[in-house]
């Protein structure tokens, strides 16, 4: 089995956030990046359907500047086999954008599965899973929480609200994945040794002209400090009083 694996380098997203001096881009400086957690999901299964299937090689590949070698290498010391960077100067915010730039890559290497993570937190658009499966014209399963392939073929499972839903998907297939899939591996010492020597190819990505720009970013405005009314039941009149007439929810 030949398996693909789309991978995102991502901000620590538990930071205080600052807007760069573009205002549409974050602001850099001091954050921590790391692999995308529903990439690295995809990943994880990745590594053990060719556990499963002895002869089999597991590809990540990532769109983005030379930063994002770092992810890829820590994709291969997880145990990925081999690493290709598209290489552009920024990642743009265009989801088929960004489809189109992986698709024209993918096609040409011959895979059995393609996996992506669900979304990135980044900018939560959750497109370019599926797009990349219709410029492809591949089957896609979205946001998937088990998984099994044998005989050519894949089963899995969805979540849905208030349900389950198990979807038959033939190879090859583009699927995503959701939280609760797996727990996805920690990079052994041995592993983070052994990413340094294995092959990360760099080609130039061919990013199509954008459809979706981001033109300002704004961050929330600042929530008013709550006050103390007050201390247990003798608190409640007035309590009930300012939510009828200030708050204006009663």
């Amino acid at each position: 089995m030949k398996i693909a694996v789309c991978i995102k380098r991502v901000p620590d997203m538990d930071v205080r956030f600052r807007i760069g001096a573009d205002n549409v881009s974050v602001d850099e400086a001091g954050l921590k990046f790391d692999i995308n957690d529903f990439d690295a999901w995809a990943v994880e299964a990745a590594l053990q359907l060719r556990d499963k299937n002895p002869g089999s090689e597991v590809t990540v590949i990532s769109l983005g500047p030379d930063v994002v070698q770092e992810t890829i290498r820590k994709a291969l010391s997880m145990g990925a086999d081999r690493g290709i960077q598209l290489k552009t100067d920024k990642v743009p915010f265009d989801g088929l954008a960004i489809a189109k730039a992986l698709a024209e890559e993918l096609k040409t290497g011959g895979y059995d599965l393609i996996l992506f993570g669900k979304m990135s937190p980044d900018s939560s658009n959750g497109v370019v899973g599926p797009m990349s499966a219709e410029l492809l014209d591949l089957p896609c399963v979205t946001a998937i929480s088990s998984l099994e392939i044998a005989n050519g073929k894949g089963t899995a499972k969805r979540e849905l609200e208030g349900a389950q839903e198990i979807v038959e998907f033939p190879l090859p297939a583009v699927l995503t994945v959701d939280e609760g899939l797996n727990t996805a591996r920690l990079p052994s010492l041995k592993g983070i040794m052994a990413a340094k020597k294995k092959p990360l190819e760099v080609k130039s990505a061919q990013i199509p002209q954008q459809q979706v720009k981001v033109r300002k970013l704004e961050l929330p405005a600042e929530r008013k400090a709550g006050r103390i009314v007050g201390e247990g039941s003798a608190a409640v009149p007035e309590l009930v009083r300012l939510l009828q007439t200030e708050a204006k929810l009663l």
